[in-house]
């Protein structure tokens, strides 16, 4: 069937004997817009970072303004306000108001209610000059690339001994960011009565606070490099939860992790790392459970529904600019955590799974 398709639509002469068939027409004119916005992709990205940087929606929440009023507080003159105007109103960000004023469409109103997301396209701008050249990315020929950089401890030969100025700029994304899926995944799976909670690679400890909230009878650890760990304490301390989260500096690649916690969790981990790394981390987390533990992850995954571009594209070049990991499929995983000895593995249902999905795996007492 697809073969016949791909045959029929490389005719040269099929456009012309079929194209005015509606279903053709419909087919084609969907085709001629999809395959535009991938062309247009980089240009519309371009956009959110300038409304971003002028805080366009930010300056709209406080209420519809026309055009003159607005490029004062942009610090644009008004043909560059109209014409930024035109294009955030053609994505959804902005939308026209009666009296010639704008405000915000429904992507602006969730881009303000969410300033992760635009600490996240601030960071994108990096990730955008190391793809100025794929194919030499893709050629190993880009030498070292701004991600690399910015996530310091990916090829270090020794990661724990990466000092805080090295570390604090990936930390502070990665913690601004983790408060978008927190509470998704204890919704997905709670803690329950759960009496140590054990945070592999935790940052900052956003998840870990937010185990500590749910679980009021738990001790929950953070588990991160040592300049990283230090940030958690401090986070901890001015939270007011440093006496129930407490953090503990290592590399999960070369030190053996605190053990004897109820559950272990991977929140946006593994996919950071190639193969070997994942075993390495894997073997080590279920030498840790207590018997009877359970291992969370929590990551983006390849394959999700709805999603595909997000696993197989963005984060195929994401992770590729950063010098290691892949999204795995829910498939690949169970395959992992079955050669590092869990058991019982499942996926739990969690409501934003186009920012990560919920795998569960059980350390099963001898």
């Amino acid at each position: 069937m697809l073969a016949a398709r791909d045959w029929l639509w490389l005719r040269p002469w099929f456009p012309r004997r079929f194209g005015r068939l509606p279903v053709v027409r419909i087919l084609a004119r969907r085709t001629a817009r999809d395959l535009f916005d991938l062309c247009a992709g980089f240009v519309y990205s371009q956009v959110v970072l300038a409304a971003v940087r002028l805080r366009l929606c930010d300056i709209l929440a406080e209420g519809p303004l026309a055009t003159a009023p607005l490029a004062a507080r942009l610090g644009l003159n008004e043909e560059a306000t109209r014409r930024l105007l035109d294009a955030t109103d053609a994505l959804g960000l902005t939308m026209p108001r009666p009296r010639g004023r704008h405000g915000l469409d429904e992507l602006g109103l969730a881009l303000v209610g969410s300033p992760q997301v635009a600490a996240l396209i601030e960071h994108h701008a990096l990730l955008y000059q190391d793809l100025a050249d794929p194919v030499a990315l893709l050629r190993g020929e880009a030498g070292e690339t701004g991600m690399a950089r910015f996530w310091a401890y990916a090829r270090s030969e020794s990661p724990s001994g990466v000092p805080d100025g090295r570390v604090a700029d990936y930390s502070a994304l990665m913690a601004a960011t983790q408060t978008l899926i927190a509470d998704d995944i204890l919704t997905a799976h709670p803690p329950g009565r759960v009496r140590r909670w054990l945070d592999v690679g935790g940052g900052e400890g956003v998840f870990a606070a937010a185990v500590a909230r749910r679980a009021p009878g738990a001790r929950v650890t953070v588990f991160d490099l040592p300049a990283v760990a230090e940030r958690a304490r401090t986070r901890m301390a001015a939270e007011g939860l440093a006496d129930r989260v407490g953090a503990v500096g290592g590399s999960f690649l070369t030190d053996p992790l605190p053990e004897g916690a109820d559950v272990i969790s991977l929140v946006r981990v593994l996919h950071d790392h190639d193969d070997a790394a994942v075993r390495t981390i894997l073997a080590a987390a279920r030498r840790a459970l207590a018997p009877g533990g359970r291992l969370l992850i929590a990551e983006p995954m390849a394959g999700t529904r709805g999603a595909e571009p997000i696993g197989g594209a963005y984060f195929g070049f994401y992770l590729m600019a950063m010098g290691s990991g892949r999204a795995r499929t829910p498939e690949t995983l169970r395959q992992l955590l079955a050669e590092a000895g869990f058991s019982r593995i499942t996926m739990a249902d969690n409501h934003q799974p186009l920012l990560v999905r919920v795998c569960v795996a059980h350390a099963e007492a001898a």
